[in-house]
């Protein structure tokens, strides 16, 4: 171990805590393989090639990325944002559909997906960063600080909203987050929520009443929410999966079931990535549980000190946008499987099967370490010039 880490620079916590979690994430889909056969149909080896091969591409990307310094991908920010802006409003019109849902683009001459709103919350949170570092002293200022700030975020939400409401809410939550962190009044970000509230209600009611494709999934969104606010109506009838993630949890023994013995995970379509914790529950145990959500928050806690030891705004806010969205996606992830959240798309990070969440999760974590490195680094050269001052006192 002593010897791979001596080629990982930056925070020594988080690459061991994401080693930990990917070979947790081999583990774990094996015992979801079976399903996966049984709804999709294929080989066994083809999902196992599929999850190490964008575990790898993952770890690969994070290694490359933390080697970078960090002020080039700062620099790059602007183009980033106009890339996935551009590849959202391809997929909008052209995106292959799931479930009334148009999130994905076809990788050309292979067989695989890409879902352009992982990119988008990366970019974004890039491109936020950037622009408040240079508008920091204009922030409560609304044409001059904020709208520019604001613009960009209300431009990726409107883009995501339609095929994937609950990215796009989480996302708008942590980047007005980052706006009242960096200073901007509440007044200007309340009165910009409270317009798109208004508006995005308008649209959903006309969408339920009229079904004129404006939101071919408000309907199900709508569903999920009453479903949240009673729970009378989920019925294992109706919602199958929510109730049988619920078992899946109650049913647990305090060390699991053991891998591959959940029961209640072929009952639950879903279950390799937005019902991960509550089978990862069944068949390792809540005492398992309890360890990867310690996990979660050790990793998070180290983010955030990278971000305080930072002396420039820009890294700080990206720092802290990177970290809540990966926070924010075990969170609802957990939420929703014990009942807290409606039923969304959110993929447990680094441990749920999805390919584009993998990747763009590890890309995150490549520019945390990479701004720690520059900072752990100086610490080494610190400590090493206070061992060699007390080296001499005592000589």
């Amino acid at each position: 171990m002593q010897k791979l880490l001596k080629y990982l620079e930056g925070d020594k916590v988080i690459w061991i805590l994401t080693l930990f979690l990917s070979i947790v994430s081999i583990i774990t889909v094996f015992s979801f393989i079976p399903v996966l056969v049984k709804t999709e149909g294929g080989s066994p080896i083809k999902y196992i090639f599929k999850h190490i091969f964008y575990l790898i591409l993952g770890l690969f990307a994070m290694y490359q990325v933390h080697r970078i310094n960090p002020k080039y991908f700062i620099k790059l920010s602007k183009f980033g944002f106009y890339l996935a802006i551009g590849l959202l409003i391809f997929t909008f019109f052209f995106g292959v559909r799931v479930n009334d849902a148009g999130r994905w683009l076809k990788i050309p001459f292979l067989p695989f997906t890409f879902q352009t709103s992982d990119l988008a919350k990366v970019a974004l949170v890039l491109y936020l960063a950037q622009i408040l570092a240079v508008k920091k002293n204009k922030i409560k200022d609304f044409k001059e600080g904020f709208w520019p700030a604001m613009g960009p975020i209300v431009l990726t939400m409107v883009l995501i909203v339609r095929d994937n409401f609950s990215t796009a809410a989480m996302l708008f939550t942590i980047c007005t987050g980052i706006l009242f962190l960096a200073g901007a009044r509440i007044k200007h970000i309340l009165a910009v929520v409270g317009a798109l509230v208004v508006g995005l209600g308008m649209l959903i009611s006309v969408e339920l009443a009229t079904d004129a494709g404006i939101f071919p999934r408000a309907h199900t969104w709508y569903n999920r929410m009453a479903n949240r606010i009673d729970d009378s109506n989920v019925t294992a009838k109706e919602n199958p999966q929510v109730v049988n993630a619920r078992k899946a949890i109650a049913s647990a023994p305090l060390f699991g079931k053991g891998p591959g013995n959940g029961e209640l995970k072929h009952y639950i379509a879903e279950a390799y990535a937005d019902f991960y914790f509550a089978v990862f529950v069944e068949e390792f145990g809540p005492l398992m549980a309890m360890v990867i959500i310690m996990v979660y928050l050790i990793m998070f806690f180290r983010m955030i000190r990278i971000a305080m030891k930072s002396d420039k705004y820009v890294e700080t806010y990206l720092i802290i946008g990177l970290g809540m969205i990966f926070m924010f996606q075990a969170i609802v992830n957990m939420g929703v499987c014990t009942g807290i959240f409606p039923v969304t798309g959110q993929n447990m990070p680094l441990l749920g099967m999805g390919g584009s969440s993998m990747v763009m999760t590890c890309v995150s974590l490549g520019m945390i370490l990479s701004i720690s490195r520059k900072y752990s680094t100086s610490e080494e050269e610190t400590n090493k010039v206070k061992s060699d001052e007390n080296e001499l006192e005592l000589a």
